[in-house]
């Protein structure tokens, strides 16, 4: 979903990074303030001013962005949901959740959140302006009233009922507290945000055949978006309620091949990365996992030095975020997959090596489970079969991470 992100900043223990295509936005956004918007609010300004104004309403936005992805990541951290961060991105924000709220109630709360701290600082910058038109300079009063406006737009957009904008999960989470089922609720929010999409992206091929390029663009861009994100949404959806209930010690491979700290780096490459040929190789002494050795820390070394350089001279420490419990649960491993880019992580208990869990091991899980129609336990505890929509969601969500990633 994102490019190269920068942390800028912690607030109340939440990074805030900054994804590469935000510039873009800022660019676009300050001379669209320049050119169009300033000469319009406050007219009769010298050149000059609209463009310091435009740089000051761009930053503003910015400001505006964090402060109703904020309001998202405390509502979800009262309620437990864990958040790693808030990145900015070209179409806006997002606070990134490890995983999904566990109540409608929570749900329909953190995502009531954000617009209704949006609408509170638009009412805030909107009073201010209207106070200060006849105390302070035009060109302040007239920023004051373009953040105003901005965040009232950002607030009323948001509330729009389509997944997954925060109106969207907000339907979501009615549904799933009238439904109790929270993959029929999602089909439906998310059928909702692709019906949106395809609005917004035949408004945006109108705008562009009647004149107005710009904004046309940005609506189809939008709709393009929010169709995608709608759709890998359910997906996401959908295969966390198939791997429910599966721990990783249940998907993982035991007795995984392990790598000794005293080999040399070239019986490592024609003894396991050769006959086995995977990339990555836990370390191990006497059962104990002490780091890793990959085709990267060999290629990094002479090829000289390899028939006398053992392997832990060049062998790196496993990351936490490599490292997984074996009764942790099978979508906590498949979340961590997906934010770290990894296709493996090492099982360990008590510093013992138990097991590799792969995400061929994840896909086949699931690919197994739609063999056997899916069977599960629906709330209430009926048996319920996984239906020919969801069956659909899942099969695409497996296909494009074999495509992506394996």
């Amino acid at each position: 979903m994102f490019g190269r992100r920068v942390k800028l900043v912690t607030l109340f223990g939440f990074e805030v990074k900054i994804d590469a295509s935000w510039l873009l936005l800022a660019v676009l956004v300050v001379w669209t303030l320049a050119a169009g918007v300033f000469p319009v609010l406050t007219p009769g300004l010298a050149r000059e001013s609209y463009w310091w104004m435009a740089v000051a309403g761009a930053a503003g936005l910015f400001a505006s962005v964090i402060f109703h992805e904020m309001a998202h990541a405390l509502v979800a951290r009262r309620y437990g949901i864990p958040i790693r961060g808030i990145t900015l991105f070209i179409f806006g924000g997002v606070a990134e959740m490890d995983g999904e709220p566990e109540t409608a109630r929570s749900e329909f709360l953190m995502a009531l959140a954000g617009p209704a701290a949006s609408l509170a600082l638009a009412l805030a910058l909107l009073f201010l302006a209207g106070w200060g038109r006849e105390t302070m300079p035009p060109a302040e009063s007239g920023i004051l009233r373009y953040l105003g406006i901005i965040n009232g737009a950002l607030a009323l957009f948001n509330l729009i009922p389509a997944f997954p904008l925060d109106g969207g999960r907000m339907l979501r989470a009615v549904l799933w507290q009238r439904r109790g089922d929270i993959v029929e609720a999602t089909r439906i929010a998310a059928g909702a945000g692709n019906f949106f999409g395809i609005a917004l992206i035949a408004l945006g091929v109108l705008g562009v055949v009647s004149g107005d390029f710009v904004g046309g663009m940005w609506r189809f861009l939008i709709g393009m978006f929010l169709r995608g994100a709608a759709e890998a949404s359910y997906q996401q959806t959908v295969t966390q309620r198939t791997l429910s209930g599966i721990t990783v010690s249940q998907v993982m491979t035991p007795m995984p091949i392990a790598v000794a700290p005293e080999l040399s780096v070239a019986e490592f490459i024609d003894d396991y990365v050769y006959r086995w040929h995977h990339r990555i190789f836990p370390v191990e002494r006497q059962g104990l996992l002490v780091g890793q050795m990959g085709t990267q820390e060999a290629a990094a070394l002479d090829r000289a030095l390899w028939p006398t350089t053992p392997v832990n001279h060049v062998m790196q420490p496993c990351p936490p975020d490599q490292i997984i419990d074996p009764g942790a649960d099978a979508n906590v491993a498949l979340t961590r997959m997906r934010r770290t880019g990894a296709t493996r992580l090492f099982v360990v208990e008590e510093g013992r090596l138990r097991g590799v869990v792969t995400l061929r091991d994840m896909l086949e899980m699931m690919s197994t489970r739609m063999e056997l129609d899916g069977a599960r336990l629906a709330p209430g505890g009926a048996r319920r079969d996984l239906v020919g929509s969801e069956r659909k969601a899942m099969q695409a969500w497996v296909d494009r991470q074999r495509e992506s990633r394996l």
